[in-house]
């Protein structure tokens, strides 16, 4: 009999069967990991079975290549601050699908794990939509395709980068990159040196060099691409932006 205790994040949870489902989730120690879940369908366990709730799970199979069964229990729920706020909510069910998509299963990323569950608590902070996009630059580290933003690829000055080589994710200044802006990406203002102070088009910036890399690099290989719930976040976030915008103007 295999078995093992472990801290998780739930990631996903598919339906099997009449009661049963399985999910897949973020382990501390495990990696991504999924299993089969006895009663899904019952009032308890469906609280329990929030995507991003992190819960006490123990599993157990026959051989170690075997799906398995799991025994969950809640231990906090970072959705359930978000409720009303559908916008966060879109940032976390993101940030989880990325994870349950991109992730090989049962490879090891206990830094990850952690940086997960920080971003869930930034999320309740002012500075929420520029961690996410270092989470996801964090990400793309993990996963092998790390993106160097400190120093000019060009060989210019480090003080005055502008873009990102979308061939190599490497930095460029604004006077190295001026004769190839067009083929070029934007980097956010709160990525340059001076840390600027990140406004929501700044952020919008980011989600879309990100999203750049996510799509080339990470997915290219992907059936399926980029998961709907990360096109579902960047559109949502562009959205609130421009309504919010048309709402001053015509304050205005």
């Amino acid at each position: 009999m295999e078995q093992w205790q472990d801290q998780a994040i739930v990631l996903a949870v598919r339906r099997h069967g009449e009661n049963g489902a399985i999910a897949s989730l973020l382990t501390a120690e495990q990696g991504r990991h999924a299993g089969y879940v006895r009663g899904a369908q019952g009032t308890k366990m469906r609280g329990t079975l929030e995507i991003g709730n992190l819960v006490d799970a123990n599993w157990r199979a026959r051989v170690s290549d075997d799906l398995g069964s799991l025994s969950l229990e809640l231990d906090r729920s970072p959705a359930a601050h978000f409720m009303q706020d559908a916008l966060k909510l879109a940032a976390l069910q993101s940030a989880c699908a990325l994870c349950d998509s991109a992730l090989p299963e049962r490879e090891g990323h206990a830094g990850l794990f952690h940086g997960l569950n920080a971003l869930f608590d930034a999320l309740q902070s002012e500075v929420w939509a520029a961690a996410y996009v270092m989470w996801e630059i964090a990400l793309l580290k993990e996963l092998g395709f790390a993106l160097d933003l400190s120093h000019c690829a060009a060989g210019g000055d480090d003080q005055s980068l502008a873009y990102v080589s979308p061939k190599t994710g490497r930095a460029v200044s604004e006077a190295a990159g001026e004769i190839y802006k067009a083929r070029l990406l934007a980097l956010p203002e709160f990525l340059k040196p001076g840390g600027h102070m990140a406004g929501d088009e700044d952020v919008i910036t980011g989600l879309k060099m990100t999203g750049y890399f996510l799509e080339h690099w990470v997915y290219a290989h992907h059936t399926k691409g980029v998961p709907e719930a990360r096109l579902r976040f960047e559109a949502r976030f562009a959205k609130t932006v421009d309504d919010n915008v048309s709402t001053l103007d015509a304050a205005e």
